[in-house]
């Protein structure tokens, strides 16, 4: 099987070691492990759950203690509607192995995360890229995907929030798209690894494992919960879905280990003290992005409405990948290229690390647009 070089996962490999100011970063501020522990009121007493913790493969589809607890975050979702995953990387990957197979119409949104169409792809499938564009406010058309839907279509993959620009679609939309999806037979897959950063009210948009019968969501600790390093993720849909894909993780996964299920497990258990922390850092910090773009007449945006990431379109003749390289080599300040998405022409920024950062950061990238439109004169 071949497969196209993964864009963002290559650039991120090669920089984010070697910046100084890190706007390239996707998932919340991380917490350290005090940090997590100290809001679980867990400092003295975890070791009392660690040390008797016999260190075996665990509970292979992941502890009911975790399952409970993800099935929670959900609205119709139980414990056998939930598989613990390697990451939602894993998750996602294991859905597309499980569904996907040659000659298959597989419908996915641009930009978004590239496992979602590289991977079917790579499997021979027909897989047809549904463009989002700023006219729609990075939104699906319901048109050109109800025409991109033929009979017997396999599945339709989307991610909501969004990746990269925090666009996001609400209850009544994504019923639009379970319509659409109904009438065809598709499965529909949607990538929720920012659920819960949403800018308004308590931060959750609808899920679509609650939407649709056949609806499959994925999602992860890394991103709105700040836990990366856990590599712990999910899968939410129904339980003959699930028993599928069980067949191919056996393959490649066994089980997650036990100190990132029980680390998982503690931080759900507090997952309102996280994302109290998530919410106060991510809307801060987009109202402080927000007021830069205003001020840069060579940047424009659609403002996200959820997540940690926004793209910018920037207006100078050179590439997104000369601009974010020239921009690190002159600052230490790391963007992501549009061109690691497919989105020539644009800019991927990270904006729920630390305020300093980003503030600093933004002041770098000022000074460095004024030079190239000095340049560019």
């Amino acid at each position: 099987m071949k497969i196209r070089d993964f864009g963002v996962e290559i650039w991120m490999n090669a920089w984010e070691n070697n910046c100084e100011w890190n706007l390239a970063e996707t998932c919340v501020e991380s917490l350290t492990v005090a940090e997590l522990l100290e809001m679980a009121g867990k400092t003295d007493t975890i070791m009392g759950e660690l040390l008797p913790m016999k260190l075996t493969y665990g509970a292979i589809e992941g502890s009911d203690r975790l399952r409970d607890l993800v099935a929670g975050l959900y609205a119709n979702q139980q414990r056998s509607n939930i598989v613990i995953t390697h990451g939602a990387i894993g998750a996602n990957a294991l859905v597309h192995e499980t569904l996907v197979e040659p000659g298959d119409r597989v419908i996915s949104v641009l930009p978004t995360y590239q496992q979602h169409y590289s991977i079917p792809e790579s499997y021979g499938a027909d897989t047809q890229i549904l463009t989002l564009r700023e006219d729609n406010n990075f939104l699906p058309d319901l048109n050109e995907l109800k025409a991109l839907a033929t009979a017997g279509t396999k599945l339709i993959a989307i991610n909501n929030p969004n990746n990269p620009t925090g666009s996001l679609m609400d209850e009544a939309f994504l019923k639009k798209i379970v319509e659409i999806a109904r009438a065809c037979g598709a499965w529909i897959l949607c990538d929720e690894v920012y659920r819960g950063t949403d800018q308004q009210g308590d931060g959750m948009t609808a899920s679509i494992a609650d939407l649709y019968e056949k609806g499959i969501s994925t999602g992860s600790m890394s991103k709105t919960y700040s836990l990366a390093g856990l590599r712990l993720g999910w899968i939410a849909g129904p339980v003959e879905l699930l028993k599928a894909v069980s067949i191919h993780r056996d393959y490649n996964t066994i089980s997650v280990g036990m100190i990132d299920d029980l680390f998982a497990s503690i931080a759900l258990e507090n997952r309102a003290k996280i994302l109290k922390r998530s919410h106060e850092i991510t809307r801060t910090n987009l109202a402080i992005l927000s007021e830069w773009v205003e001020s840069e007449p060579l940047i424009s945006w659609v403002k996200p409405q959820s997540g940690t990431t926004a793209l910018l379109r920037f207006d100078l003749p050179i590439s997104s990948e000369k601009f974010c390289i020239e921009l690190l080599r002159s600052t230490g300040v790391m963007l992501t290229p549009g061109s690691a998405m497919d989105m020539e022409g644009y800019l991927r920024i990270g904006y729920a690390n630390g305020a300093d950062i980003l503030r600093k950061g933004l002041k770098l990238i000022s000074r460095f647009l004024k030079e190239q439109q000095a340049l560019a004169a």
